[in-house]
Formats: structure tokens, sequence, C-alpha cells
């Protein structure tokens, strides 16, 4: 059953029974913003760290814009390998890998290549659509709570085909997607064309189509900070501008984070939500997250002729660009480059977003305008983010969900805050902890 026709839950926040706690979060991207939202909710105080002056200022800041649970796959699955050297010889690649010493790039890549089967494509993307089903109805609720705005729509994502060999083996996603009760549409060009009508205009460039039509888009960035100014009215605390150096430790509990002046905070609980940078956190706590920063770019540029853009989003499947109109701009999102934490701007990776929707919405947007960025995303080998428990006691993660932190934020926000609270979350969380690479090992 599609997770849109399960019955309403209990309120959260409003059960009995839970004990306040004092929560340090590190973290104020989207992902550990609606983690406080929903940890305060149920009644805890709760603190966030972060070094940037605001909340959203790094991974959230200028994404793909897509909450997409029907898209919702692992990078790692059958024929990737291969799919993988192709992409590396395109002129508009999708993938980019510069050389490095550095084995943590190895050992990542190494866990990727063995998810590489069909068996663990299913898993994966089936424990990846669960979660994000489920986030996507829990922003629905927050949204219907808040009011908050964002430059959302909810009009579904298209995954664009130009080959037919693309759309001939589309049956492995759908066939996940089927299990699930995620509904969805396989489209002709004229279907496609329905979905987004100014589409018509390069009509020979495409074969058919994948609509999701319970997807969403909406500016991660603009809820990221909305969110945390509704978060400090319910009495969340940000504190911007602070470098956590480490976690303390002692017997098997987290007792204080040590932050950058000698200043060391204390609490009940801790929630580890740094992205990228969370691994190297951890690390000396002997907690290994397989988590790689994989590096993506995005352009944002003006709408000039609102009825050449796309209504909602276009994933050019090609080239693995998202394509999403966000207000009066399109977002244009792509490229997986393996740089480590390099954030230079590199022009050939502007020349590939700026290609992709010049060629499928040529009038649309003034490219000349467009404003461009770059953010790591933290990627598990299987896909799935790391939420839940550790060996330590009071220490949570809330991390590795790659090019899906938008799409995912809410549903883990609202399943931690069940796990730190002792509640069983309405999810099965099991297969999400860390605890599933020893179970692997």
């Amino acid at each position: 059953m599609s997770s849109t026709n399960r019955p309403a839950s209990e309120a959260f926040g409003r059960r009995r029974g839970v004990q306040a706690m004092r929560i340090v979060i590190l973290g104020s991207g989207v992902v550990g913003t609606t983690a406080a939202y929903y940890l305060s909710k149920a009644g805890h105080e709760v603190t966030v760290l972060d070094r940037q002056p605001a909340a959203g200022m790094e991974t959230s800041f200028a994404n793909a814009g897509q909450v997409s649970p029907g898209y919702s796959s692992p990078w790692a699955g059958p024929g990737i390998p291969v799919k993988a050297v192709k992409w590396l010889l395109m002129h508009h690649r999708p993938l980019v890998v510069w050389p490095s010493l550095d084995p943590k790039l190895y050992f990542w890549l190494a866990r990727m290549l063995a998810n590489c089967t069909e068996a663990a494509y299913r898993r994966n993307k089936a424990r990846m659509v669960r979660l994000a089903e489920f986030s996507r109805d829990a922003l629905d609720e927050l949204r219907k709570e808040t009011g908050i705005t964002y430059d959302e729509r909810t009009l579904g994502t298209l995954q664009l085909f130009r080959t037919q060999k693309q759309l001939d083996h589309v049956h492995t996603d759908t066939d996940v997607l089927d299990v699930h009760g995620v509904p969805y549409d396989l489209l002709d060009p004229a279907g496609c064309i329905r979905a987004e009508p100014a589409l018509a205009r390069v009509r020979g460039k495409f074969v058919g189509g994948l609509r999701l039509p319970g997807d969403e888009t909406g500016d991660a960035h603009i809820f990221t900070q909305r969110l945390a100014e509704i978060c400090a009215r319910q009495g969340v605390t940000f504190r911007y501008g602070v470098t956590v150096d480490a976690l303390r430790q002692d017997g098997g509990r987290i007792t204080g984070v040590a932050l950058s002046g000698g200043e060391v905070l204390t609490a009940d609980a801790y929630v580890a939500a740094m992205g990228s940078y969370t691994p190297a956190l951890l690390a000396p706590l002997g907690i290994r997250l397989p988590v790689y920063p994989v590096k993506g770019y995005s352009i944002t540029l003006p709408i000039v002729d609102p009825d050449a853009a796309p209504r909602s989003t276009v994933m050019d499947e090609t080239y693995k660009v998202a394509i999403t109109r966000l207000g009066d701009r399109i977002r244009v999102g792509g490229t997986a480059e393996l740089a480590g934490f390099d954030l230079t701007l590199r022009e050939p990776r502007r020349a590939t977003l700026a290609y992709s929707v010049g060629d499928l919405f040529p009038a649309g947007g003034d490219i000349e305008k467009a404003s461009f960025w770059t953010g790591l995303r933290p990627m598990t080998p299987d896909g799935t983010p790391i939420v839940g428990a550790t060996r330590f006691a009071n220490l949570y993660t809330n991390t590795g969900h790659g090019t899906l932190g938008w799409t995912m934020a809410c549903g883990s926000g609202r399943v931690l805050a069940d796990i730190i609270g002792g509640r069983a979350p309405e999810i099965d969380t099991s297969d999400l902890s860390v605890a599933r690479y020893a179970e692997a090992a």
C-alpha cells in the first residue's frame, strides 16, 4: 500500500510518556534542522551547532530542488561499472573521477561495486523508497502544521529517456515501485508533452518517460532557513559560527562536544548530522562510517518565458541532470565528481548543466545570467542513509543521504526523534543504522 494511503498516525509530539532530554545536533543543513524540529516538537531541549553563519548554507544551499520518493534509487546497480566507463568517456559526462591517493575513496568504491548486483539494487532501493515515501508524507504534514512556504510544487517528476535502450530497462525500477505501491505512469512522447508542455518544442529528442506523480519540488535552502526560524520560536537554540573539534566519551557514552576555543558543551544525547564531514568526527570514537563526499554542481537561471520552462522536475536520464522549476527560477543540478573535499567550481561541469537545460528548454531561461554552485553529497556505498543509534548509548547518526537529503530529511528527523525518545518508529528502521555495515563485514 502506498504511504499516501496509510491511515493518519497519532499526531507526532503529542504522545505521552516522553522524557525530555537536552539534545545537541551537529549540523544545520536540511537534515539537521528537520531533526531539530521533530525533537523539539517531542518536548526535548535542542541546541544546533554549525560552523556557517546560518542554516542550510552548505549542501542544502542550491541542490536540485527535488523531493523525489519515486526516483529514489541507489547509484550502485547492475551494469553500472560498464555504464561508468561510458560516462567517463562522454563529452558532457555525468561522472568525473580525479586521480587520488586517498585509500578511503578506493575502499568506498570497492563497497559500491559490491552493491552492483540485482539483489543488492532491489534491497537498497526498497530501503530508500520506504524512507523517502514516509518522508514525503511527513513533509506534507509539516507544511500543513506550520504553513511554511519554499517555492514548493506538487506536480511530480518526469524521468525523460532520450534512447529506446533507457526506456527498455525501466522495469528494474518499476518492479520495486509496484512492490511499495508507488504510483507511476509510463509515457510515450505525447504523454511526456502533456506532463511538460514545453517539451513540445523539442519533441524529436526523447522517446518516452517515467512520470512519478507523487514527487514534489521546492527550494531546500529556503525551507531550511524558514524551518530554523520556526524551530527557534519553539525554543531551539541555534549557535552559528561554531567549530566542533571532537566528541568526548567515557564508559560507552558521549560526555560532551569540544568546541574550538576550549568550550565543552554537554547534553543527554547527541546527533551527528554533518553530512560528508561526519565520518571524520566519529572516526576517533572507533565508528567507521562508509560515507564519501560526491561533489555535485548546479546552476540557477531566471525564467524568461514561463511557457517554455519546465512545470516541475525533468530528469534528463542521459546526462543524469535534474531540471527543476523553483518559483521564477530554473535550478539545474547534476554531475557526480569524486574529488575528495575539493570545492573548486569547474567550468566543464557548468557546460554540461547548461547543455542539458538548453537542449530541452532552449527558450525557458537566461543561461547567461545563471549562478554556479557546488556542494558535497554524503554518499554511502549502498545509497541508503545511516540513521539511528550507534554503539555509544547516547550518540545517533543522521547522515549519508547522498543526493536525497532534501527528499528524506523530514522522514529521517521524525524516525530519529522516535528512536531517541524510546518509541517505535512508524516505519521499519532496522536496516538504516550503521550496524548494517558491521553485520555485512
